[in-house]
């Protein structure tokens, strides 16, 4: 019984030092923040001052019992600067366009434009580098053209002369998301018609590539009438004084003429353009490689003063023929080589 209220008394000192067991931590363990730590952070490690909650009577007292001491003024909000816009050459095509004078600031004047620099004050010859960049062959070019001239006494080839007198205007298309085989077929429908004609049965026609030709039809002859002057025989008068004439096409076709200005399509071909890529998606995961092709077309305009002109050439060019048919069965010619023998 002694041994045992001596093992009582001592047990306090038999237990360990360490602690047997240790606090739990978990991997989604976070040490948990205050706010002040959090503002203190944000501001750098320095915690922020208290706001200043006076009152009047703190204000009165400063004034009577601080008169030095110089209260802070609230700093003032700086003004955000717009961007500065760049400048033009002065020998820039877009030179009277300038941003400087559209993009103003509302309420804001524009800022002083730099004066230009006059044409005398130019360098002559900074700009004859980019005019006559060769002048050799530019003399040599000159030369030849002058020879040309004396060679031919001023007279004019008839090529020359008809580009002269006639208008032509020669537009392509973009390209169509057709095949030639599609497109064949509509521009031997419009060639040699009248512009409006075609116009016209490209407007009632049933292929779809028909819409697109009908579109570009129209472009072509805003484009002949604005920018070679085609077709203005009616507004300019010109129609009253030239009679109705009557010719024959190259196929055997009659055809009169009122307005010797008016628009035809003299010529009409078809262009092969690039091949698109496309995939066709087959059953069990296999695919075709599909080139859809792209086609254009172009016309050439004229007026109908070359289809008159056309047909007088034709027309001279078969008297001529007839005439060199003729001859005569029994001549009348002088005798010559008598002599008072037979030649037989």
């Amino acid at each position: 019984m002694a041994s045992r209220q001596v093992v009582r008394a001592y047990r306090p000192l038999l237990r360990p030092t360490h602690p047997t067991s240790l606090p739990r931590r978990t991997i989604c363990y976070s040490r948990p923040l205050r706010a002040e730590e959090d503002r203190n952070k944000t501001n750098g490690g320095t915690p922020e001052e208290p706001k200043n909650n006076s009152s009047w009577l703190s204000s009165v007292r400063d004034l009577f019992f601080n008169p030095g001491k110089k209260v802070k003024k609230p700093p003032k909000p700086v003004e955000q600067q717009l961007p500065q816009q760049g400048g033009l050459a002065p020998d820039s095509i877009f030179a009277d366009h300038s941003p400087e004078t559209e993009m103003t600031v509302p309420g804001r004047a524009p800022s002083g434009k730099k004066p230009f620099q006059r044409l005398e004050d130019r360098d002559p010859a900074l700009i004859r580098r980019v005019i006559d960049p060769n002048p050799v062959a530019r003399r040599r070019w000159e030369r030849r053209m002058v020879i040309r001239e004396v060679r031919k006494r001023g007279r004019l080839t008839k090529q020359e002369v008809i580009m002269a007198t006639e208008r032509e205007a020669l537009v392509k298309s973009h390209w169509f998301k057709t095949s030639v085989k599609k497109l064949v077929p509509l521009a031997r429908q419009i060639q040699g018609k009248n512009v409006d004609e075609a116009i016209l049965q490209m407007r009632f026609s049933k292929k779809k590539v028909a819409k697109e030709v009908l579109e570009h039809l129209k472009y072509a002859k805003n484009e002949a009438i604005v920018r070679y002057g085609m077709g203005l025989g009616k507004a300019n008068g010109e129609t009253e004084k030239h009679e109705p004439i009557d010719i024959i096409l190259k196929d055997g076709e009659k055809k009169t003429i009122t307005d010797p200005t008016s628009i035809y399509i003299a010529q009409a071909w078809v262009n092969r353009g690039p091949f698109d890529v496309d995939y066709d998606h087959r059953a069990r995961g296999k695919i075709n490689l599909l080139r859809p092709p792209h086609t254009g077309i172009s016309v050439l305009l004229k007026e109908q003063k070359t289809q008159v002109r056309e047909w007088n050439v034709r027309q001279a060019r078969a008297l001529r023929q007839r005439k060199s048919m003729l001859w005569v069965h029994l001549p009348d010619r002088p005798v010559t080589a008598q002599s008072q023998y037979y030649s037989w």
